[in-house]
């Protein structure tokens, strides 16, 4: 097969343009993963390949092995055609575009994360990947949230995206979902503290940006405000931190409950 070395090529300019364009995007419904884990991970997890753009010289056989078992669009390409698609400084020896996962929503949700404005794309893939190893049901993210396709997000998540029901909304979608939840939001100065909480009930959680705060919205939603103690001159901590202690609680209350 040819080595494509020209970024004009017509495949090359589309995962291009999915990689810096969110509305294309959103309208194709595709996002671009990077590098072997990423990619076999997504797999996996039953991920669906469309194109894929890799370096001979510097690819994992077996993984396009793999890929060729998908019917997936196989295409070499120079270096420079890599580093030209790619988000990374020191790009991987292969990029693939996946359609975005649609899993089912759980019925009913019991443990539901909300975002609210979180609007750098690294705390949001590590609050995502957070959210699916800690048995979170799924992720809301509420409006003025960064693009959860990111690059920078989807490397961050390491998978989550593909583990984890991810969904968009408005505050009065996100309010008649949780009608028959418990929700808490985080701020600094609650007296309760997130240890107090019984979390074997059905709830969801509400976590802010650390450079706006709580919006309104998700003030007027929640029922009851958490904090987490912390000692000396500490004065928060950083936003994907505070959701991940919070979510493992949760998670360490659910696994000391005896087996029935």
């Amino acid at each position: 097969m040819t080595i494509i070395s020209s970024p004009q090529n017509k495949r090359v300019r589309y995962l291009k343009s999915l990689q810096t364009k969110p509305r294309l995007r959103r309208s194709e419904r595709k996002l671009i993963l990077e590098g072997d884990r990423l990619i076999a991970d997504a797999l996996l997890c039953r991920g669906k390949p469309d194109l894929v753009l890799y370096s001979p010289a510097r690819a994992d056989y077996d993984l396009i092995a793999r890929l060729q078992g998908r019917k997936c669009a196989l295409q070499p390409v120079s270096e420079a055609v890599l580093r030209h698609v790619s988000d990374t400084q020191q790009p991987a020896g292969i990029l693939a575009a996946f359609q975005i996962p649609r899993p089912p929503l759980p019925h009913p949700a019991e443990r539901v994360l909300i975002l609210d404005s979180i609007r750098e794309p690294g705390n949001l893939g590590t609050i995502l990947r957070a959210a699916a190893a800690a048995g979170v049901d799924m992720a809301i993210l509420a409006p003025d949230c960064v693009d959860p396709y990111n690059s920078k997000a989807l490397r961050a998540a390491m998978g989550a995206h593909f583990r984890l029901p991810i969904v968009e909304s408005s505050w009065q979608e996100i309010a008649a979902f949780c009608h028959d939840l418990t929700t808490y939001v985080a701020t600094p100065d609650a007296e309760t503290r997130h240890t107090d909480i019984d979390w074997l009930d059905s709830w969801a959680i509400i976590i802010g940006s650390e450079a706006r705060g709580v919006s309104k919205p998700a003030l007027k939603l929640a029922r009851r405000r958490i904090s987490i103690p912390m000692l000396g001159a500490t004065e928060s901590l950083n936003v994907a931190s505070a959701a991940a202690v919070i979510l493992f609680e949760a998670q360490r209350q659910r696994l000391a409950q005896p087996a029935p």
